[in-house]
């Protein structure tokens, strides 16, 4: 790893983890550009893979280094972790229920949240912000953690974290841009739009990583935060999205994929 990369503040690290994302779901949502011929079994198996990436990103990236660092504090090794999670899980709740958003493949007339009169491209797009945002804490929270010195959080396991949320972008890149050109949006309109759904990872990264460096004691708060977050769009919306069309299995199996590939990454980090 360069040394300069080391030398920079977890802030500055977080942001250009962060923009990495950003910029791998933006190669993704570019294959529009050229085709729209993906058939659904590749899109749910898409949304599987994304699954899996992230329920081991939960684990193996967060609340495991979550809960070992709350052994020997003053409270129940279980405690700071399970606030955390259920913490995070109840933040996106309510986003879910306040920002105006529509699931792909709904009629516009199903939006959740403040019911507006935004036409149903926008909505699209605030959907997949709101599944952006825990991506962008925890990768966020994993540098700011790093810094701590911490053995749980290393800056090679943020770094891994930061691969297995980048490959998993990719392809909801193209989850996002497709649908909107097979909807009649334009080829460069629907490539803006699915890039654009990632650009509040950068934001949501640097604010992780200044968060926890400025409150060193939350730190397995924030980490079980970001996973529980996180776990609430795979529930929520990621499974219920590749389950929608009959492939289930290609889904699951795409969901194990995905768990596995984090779990090799994160181990091969360390």
């Amino acid at each position: 790893m360069n040394d300069w990369f080391r030398t920079l503040h977890p802030a500055a690290q977080a942001l250009l983890a962060g923009g990495f994302t950003w910029a791998v779901t933006a190669l993704g949502a570019a294959l529009v550009l050229f085709t729209t011929k993906v058939k659904q079994r590749s899109l749910d198996a898409m949304e599987g893979f994304t699954a899996g990436v992230m329920i081991a990103a939960s684990y193996w990236s967060l609340l495991a280094p979550a809960i070992e660092l709350s052994a020997g504090g003053p409270l129940p090794v279980w405690m700071p972790p399970a606030l955390g999670f259920m913490a995070g899980g109840l933040f996106l709740w309510s986003l879910d229920k306040l920002l105006p958003h529509l699931h792909r493949g709904l009629p516009v007339e199903e939006a959740e949240g403040i019911k507006t009169a935004w036409e149903r491209n926008f909505l699209l797009i605030l959907a997949i912000t709101l599944h952006n945002i825990p991506e962008g804490l925890a990768v966020g929270v994993a540098f700011g953690s790093a810094a701590q010195n911490f053995p749980a959080a290393s800056l090679s396991a943020a770094i891994a974290l930061t691969v297995g949320i980048g490959l998993q972008n990719f392809p909801e890149g193209l989850a996002v841009s497709l649908p909107l050109r097979r909807e009649g949006a334009s080829r460069w309109k629907s490539f803006s739009y699915g890039q654009a759904s990632a650009l509040v990872e950068p934001v949501a990264a640097m604010l992780g990583a200044a968060l926890v460096m400025v409150a060193r004691p939350i730190l397995p708060y924030a980490m079980s935060f970001a996973a529980g977050a996180m776990v609430f769009v795979v529930v929520e919306e990621l499974i219920p999205q590749s389950h929608r069309n009959p492939n289930h299995d290609l889904a699951t199996m795409a969901a194990l994929m995905g768990f596995v590939v984090m779990m090799i990454l994160d181990l091969a980090f360390r």
